[in-house]
């Protein structure tokens, strides 16, 4: 079978797997109806947390405030620096490069390591090569693994990674270079999220209320695809991700800070896109999963832990989480300038 008989046939399947997802959120939607009915119906269905709900609502365009696409950095705009770690992606690597390139940071380091994809992945780096600081497709330890080289190939003082599935919002580098430089006594921030299904169409939400240093030793409701940290902040934590986790490494490094002592803060904006599709890993390897989880709590909590122990100890923090999702959700609906976000480049953009 020719490439492009390929390339239709994924389409055609993507579309069928779109078309199944639309119904099965009627269907969901329908069933939450017929539940909200009696009032208990309706305080259950308002109380349940959203965080870990990874399909919210049917699919809608992507949007952002347009005020988003008019964020200036600041002046002098300090360096950042990005790696996106890849392997196996290459139906959505373009779009998360976009993401990035679009920001039209001044100040950018963009490197791409990938695994030894076979996928197109190489083809659409050597497209970019132009505007990427570096990349190199060439077998590796794993995810950790990657982002240790590229990030040795990287000197920014603002530091960050974007898996090879997900997106940067608009004006995402921007907001954060001027957040830091107006608080230099933090040394790590992240935003809130937005869910996208595999053709960028937004699916839910992922609000977290104010950072908790407490919580972040039960369990890790950080977005890691907006999350950045100062290199003075890296470096004292060990300057490095820890290559012996696949699926916790970005729990792993946010504790390493916190233990060296880097104040963190949640940044009230959307800065990033988590893609929900049936090949992600955090989806296809539950069981590392949470044995990395049950690792991470033996060593923050001094014994075992179970998941629904960690869950029950962060009720109060879910308690707000459900507060903020609330007025997001609100927000959402007020009558305000909104633009689509563009996830594919125009035609000539290279």
């Amino acid at each position: 079978m020719d490439p492009d008989q390929t390339q239709r046939l994924l389409d055609e399947l993507e579309a069928v797997t779109a078309r199944l997802q639309e119904v099965e959120a009627a269907l969901r939607e329908q069933a939450e109806g017929r539940a909200r009915n009696g009032v208990r119906g309706r305080l259950r269905a308002w109380s349940a947390p959203r965080l870990g709900q990874l399909r919210q609502h049917a699919p809608e365009p992507l949007l952002v405030p347009t005020s988003y696409l008019r964020t200036d950095p600041p002046s002098p705009a300090p360096r950042i620096s990005i790696v996106t770690p890849s392997f196996g992606h290459g139906r959505f690597i373009e779009r998360t490069i976009y993401s990035v390139l679009s920001q039209g940071y001044p100040e950018l380091e963009y490197v791409v390591q990938d695994g030894g994809s076979d996928d197109g992945t190489v083809e659409v780096l050597r497209r970019y090569e132009d505007a990427l600081t570096g990349w190199t497709s060439e077998p590796d330890g794993g995810q950790a693994d990657a982002l240790n080289r590229g990030f040795a190939r990287t000197s920014g003082e603002i530091m960050g990674f974007l898996n090879s599935d997900d997106l940067l919002l608009p004006g995402a580098l921007a907001h954060v270079a001027s957040y830091l430089q107006a608080h230099p006594e933090v040394d790590a921030v992240y935003g809130q999220r937005v869910l996208i299904d595999p053709r960028d169409r937004q699916v839910g939400v992922w609000v977290v209320p104010s950072h908790d240093d407490e919580v972040l030793a039960l369990a890790d409701f950080v977005p890691q695809e907006s999350l950045f940290w100062r290199r003075s902040a890296w470096e004292r934590a060990g300057g490095r991700m820890d290559d012996t986790f696949h699926y916790a490494l970005d729990w792993d490094l946010l504790l390493r800070l916190r233990d060296s002592g880097a104040r963190i803060e949640r940044i009230p904006r959307f800065l990033g896109a988590f893609r929900i599709h049936d090949l992600q890993k955090t989806q296809a390897g539950w069981k590392e999963r949470d044995a990395e989880a049950d690792r991470i709590r033996r060593r923050t909590q001094g014994r075992p832990m179970t998941g629904d122990e960690a869950y029950a100890r962060s009720r109060p923090f879910l308690r707000r989480h459900l507060l903020h999702h609330t007025v997001a959700r609100a927000a959402a609906r007020l009558p305000r300038a909104r633009s689509e976000v563009r996830t594919l480049p125009p035609v000539g953009y290279e």
